[in-house]
């Protein structure tokens, strides 16, 4: 498995930062995240810092930012996209019980959930890829 670097050592100081427990999940989201994007033609994924959380975003702005980070509760952290996309209500209308959803905002998860890998995978692919397959709005 190829290993994602970091080229921003804020980023990595904020990984550092955080519970051994909550790094390793994110860690692990984050790598998914570089994998898939690796998959697509023509994305390339730009890490950086948005409201002191790592955040991720294709350079060719074919997607939405996804944020990485922890949440109130000591044993959660969660995947964030913009709250104005349709990609949460999208996938709580098509998987209801797979995940644990916060608004339009973000999936939750537990330190002890078991990550629904290809559901997770297709959340991550429309995230990545959401303007081009967004329907163009209506002018009237």
């Amino acid at each position: 498995m190829k290993q994602f670097e970091f080229d921003d050592l804020a980023v990595a100081a904020v990984y550092k930062s955080y519970p051994d427990s909550i790094r390793a999940r994110l860690l692990v989201l984050r790598q998914l995240i570089f994998e898939l994007a690796d998959r697509l033609d023509g994305i390339e994924i730009s890490e950086t810092l948005k409201w002191g959380v790592p955040s991720y975003h294709s350079s060719t702005k074919t997607g939405t930012p996804i944020r990485l980070a922890p949440t109130k509760e000591a044993d959660s952290y969660g995947l964030y996209v913009h709250c104005q996309t349709s990609l949460i209500n999208d996938f709580r209308q098509a998987h209801p019980a797979t995940f644990r959803y916060s608004g339009t905002r973000a999936l939750l998860f537990k330190l002890d959930d078991q990550l629904p890998e290809k559901e997770l995978e297709e959340f991550i692919l429309a995230a990545l890829t959401y303007h081009q397959h967004r329907s163009p709005a209506v002018k009237v």
